[in-house]
């Protein structure tokens, strides 16, 4: 009597920016490494806004707080891109579309026009929420308007999620 079973294993190969969706190990260093960022740009962007020490020890978690909300609305829209091949209707000339835009946001964001395209507009997105998010956060905290502008367009553009431009398909195909 013969018992073997018949199984397959498949290979799961995930974009570097999934990462925010996991929580791992990897978050005990880029929790600290994103508010020192956060706390530099913010500093720098208060120029001589008098006590802006005491101004960013108070403030600097929030802006951290909402630079990590955006980037999550980023991989959002990043993921719906590279999950709409899934699930649209194999074979069509649509679908052989949607798949070449999702290997662009999945793996290689430079392979094509449309993934580039793609990745552009949820960096664009989550800097767009980083900046009124930080504008809404400084303008509370007590900084006029044009000053709470100024710092949050800086903080946005400074810390908008370019890792999502990052070719993942560089880990994979070195063996890492």
């Amino acid at each position: 009597m013969n018992n073997k079973r018949d199984f397959k294993t498949y290979n799961i190969l995930l974009p570097i920016w999934m990462l925010i969706f996991l929580p791992t190990w990897l978050w005990l260093v880029l929790i600290p490494a994103n508010y020192l960022i956060d706390r530099i740009v913010l500093r720098w962007s208060l120029g001589d806004t008098p006590d802006k020490g005491l101004f960013c020890r108070k403030h600097t978690w929030k802006i951290c707080l909402a630079g990590f909300v955006s980037d999550f609305i980023g991989a959002l829209i990043m993921f719906a891109v590279f999950m709409a091949s899934a699930v649209s209707e194999s074979g069509s000339s649509a679908n052989a579309f949607l798949e070449k835009i999702a290997y662009g946001v999945g793996f290689n964001p430079f392979g094509s026009v449309a993934g580039f395209l793609a990745v552009t507009l949820s960096v664009a997105a989550a800097g767009v929420a980083i900046y009124l998010l930080d504008r809404r956060i400084l303008t509370r905290a007590g900084l006029d308007a044009a000053q709470a502008k100024k710092s949050a367009m800086r903080l946005a553009l400074i810390t908008a999620p370019y890792l999502y431009y990052f070719p993942s398909e560089i880990l994979y195909s070195s063996g890492i």
